[in-house]
């Protein structure tokens, strides 16, 4: 039989306490986004947890990097220009 490989925690117990900590917060309708808390009120579970990951990196848990974004610009989906013929 084959040995399993021991995986490795991705996320630190730091990070997790993090995120409940923020999602704690979410619930309670006391979690804001943006700098300093001076956003909106944080309604989405998906937002809450990623306070929760940004935060726990800022204080050096250990949590895996962002991903990094492609760059460039997003093509949109909308109507092609064509030159139209006027009389």
């Amino acid at each position: 039989m084959a040995t399993r490989k021991k995986s490795t925690r991705k996320y630190g117990k730091a990070a997790s306490k993090s995120v409940e900590r923020a999602m704690k917060k979410r619930r309670k309708g006391t979690l804001r986004s943006g700098r300093g808390g001076k956003g909106g009120k944080v309604k989405s579970r998906k937002q809450a947890i990623a306070i929760g990951l940004s935060e726990a990196r800022a204080m050096g848990a250990k949590v895996p990097s962002k991903r990094k974004s492609s760059g460039g610009r997003k093509k949109t989906g909308g109507r092609k220009k064509t030159a139209s013929k006027r009389k």
